[in-house]
């Protein structure tokens, strides 16, 4: 088996976990460290990524401290209006809010820790053929 998953670096790790499990309905996997954390967290069945506390000493920075984030994170789900309006009562920016696009009914919203996370549906089959 072959897959991509997401480590996230944050400054707050414990509050970070926190706010993904009530934004996104997330649930933690497994946690190594109580102030210091590393956690895998899954939404739904197939959504994994990790969440790691930032450690200068191993090249690995938070957007906070770099001033800005390097990758984008893309959540599907089945109501993206619904779940950008959750992330905004946790906290949350809304960068943009959901709108019909390119196929897609897609927004955008800055998480508390800096990660720019686009949630959205495709409008018709997907894969495309």
């Amino acid at each position: 088996m072959t897959r991509v998953l997401a480590q996230l670096s944050v400054r707050r790790g414990p509050e970070a976990i926190e706010f993904y499990k009530t934004a996104f309905g997330a649930v933690v996997d497994y946690v190594v460290g109580d102030e210091s954390i590393v956690a895998q967290l899954s939404i739904g069945a197939d959504a994994t990524f990790w969440v790691a506390d930032e450690s200068p000493e191993h090249f690995n920075f938070s957007p906070e401290t770099v001033g800005g984030g390097t990758v984008r994170m893309l959540l599907l789900v089945d109501d993206p209006d619904a779940a950008i309006a959750r992330a905004a009562v946790a906290g949350a920016t809304v960068v943009s809010p959901a709108q019909d696009e390119h196929g897609w009914r897609l927004g955008r919203v800055a998480d508390p820790f800096g990660h720019h996370w686009e949630i959205g549906k495709p409008l018709g089959s997907w894969p495309p053929s």
